[in-house]
Formats: C-alpha cells, structure tokens, sequence
C-alpha cells in the first residue's frame, strides 16, 4: 500500500510540474506581426521647396494606413491630402500632428505653403501652376518694369 501512495505522489508531483511547464503563467494570446510592418507611415517636413519638402517623398503606403508628420521645419505648416479627404490641425515646429487616413490619396501639400508638395506610392506630388509662394520648387520671380 504504501509503494502505492509513494508512486501516485510522484506521478502526481510529474503532472503538476508539465501542467505549469511553458505557460510561464501568461495567457497572452497575441499574434506577432510581421516586422517592419505598421499601420502609421510617418512623414518628416524638412522646410525646403517644393518636393524636397518631406522625407521621404513619395512615401510608400497603402489605403489602410494613416500618416503622421513630424515638423523639423521653423515655421508652421498644415498637410491636407490633395482629394481634401483628411488634412492635420496646424503642427508648430518640433511638433507630431495626430495620424491622418491615407485613403485612395496619391498626394498632398501644405495649405500655408502651396508649394510643399508630397506624395505616396511613387508620386512625389506637383507645386501648383505658376507657383510664386516661399516654398515652391520654381519660383517664378517677375520682371520689373524699368
């Protein structure tokens, strides 16, 4: 009887200790994402002209993914996407705005500065025609009469 007890102790003790073996007492039932993948895409506005005005230009990012822009410029700026679909609140310098919705867009510019200009996907975006603001790609200087 008692080799009994003592071999159904020892089974006992080997079947408490698998049972808390691997666990480590976590129910995290996550599942890892692949690396490098994100759903914010983040987008630096150095403060030059036209389409050297964001880093990097064009940025790659699909539909499902939102866009934050980190302002390293002096000055204030203000990114709308080009359709007018989402646009950020204005983002001071040394400042994140909060990440905006990417959508079908294929470009956007700043509404202060019309001449900064970005882009996803392989479209790097267009100053508008005839562009004469601080920040455009070509400034168009007008002759003066004299």
């Amino acid at each position: 009887m008692r080799h009994t007890l003592t071999l159904a102790a020892a089974v006992l003790a080997v079947a408490l200790s698998a049972a808390g073996c691997g666990s480590g007492g976590s129910n995290n039932t996550s599942t890892p994402t692949s690396p490098g993948a994100s759903s914010v895409v983040s987008v630096t506005i150095t403060g030059h002209s036209g389409t050297a005005a964001f880093n990097p230009n064009p940025a790659t990012a699909d539909g499902s993914q939102t866009v934050q822009f980190t302002n390293n410029d002096t000055v204030t700026h203000h990114i709308m996407m080009d359709d007018g679909t989402a646009q950020t609140a204005d983002i001071p310098p040394g400042t994140t705005s909060v990440a905006i919705a990417v959508g079908s867009n294929k470009s956007y510019h700043c509404v202060i500065h019309p001449g900064m200009v970005g882009g996803f996907n392989g479209s790097t975006g267009n100053p508008p025609p005839n562009c004469t603001y601080q920040y455009c790609a070509l400034r168009v200087r007008r002759a003066t009469a004299g």
